[in-house]
């Protein structure tokens, strides 16, 4: 979506999605569950991949998601967090981590918080 001559992704510019995938590029490796749930998040957002994170439904807009899919996503994300917080400790796996960067990705994206994660 573009706003007076700038690209917004959410409700954020592209400048600072792009600055996010950047930032996270500079940290060491191997990324933790969290930073590839962040990742995959931020990648969507930008168009880079097709498929919804969480959902695996197919981009809605021409070049990366809309902010409609994007808060659907969020709430997807949110659903599958609490869901995992049901189970005891040691049945949760490293998809609870990488649910909890979707969704903090995505809420920061659809403008929920402002605190870039």
């Amino acid at each position: 979506m573009t706003t007076e001559n700038r690209v917004v992704v959410g409700v954020r510019s592209a400048e600072e999605v792009f600055a996010a995938l950047e930032g996270l590029d500079a940290r060491c490796r191997p990324f933790t569950e969290y930073e590839q749930g962040l990742l995959e998040a931020y990648r969507w957002a930008v168009g880079a991949r097709t498929a919804a994170p969480v959902t695996a439904a197919a981009t809605a807009g021409p070049w990366g998601p809309c902010r409609a899919q994007m808060l659907a996503e969020c709430q997807a994300a949110a659903v599958a967090i609490h869901t995992g917080a049901d189970r005891t400790e040691t049945a949760r796996t490293a998809d609870a981590e990488r649910m909890l960067g979707l969704y903090m990705a995505l809420a920061w994206l659809c403008g929920h918080h402002d605190d870039r994660p």
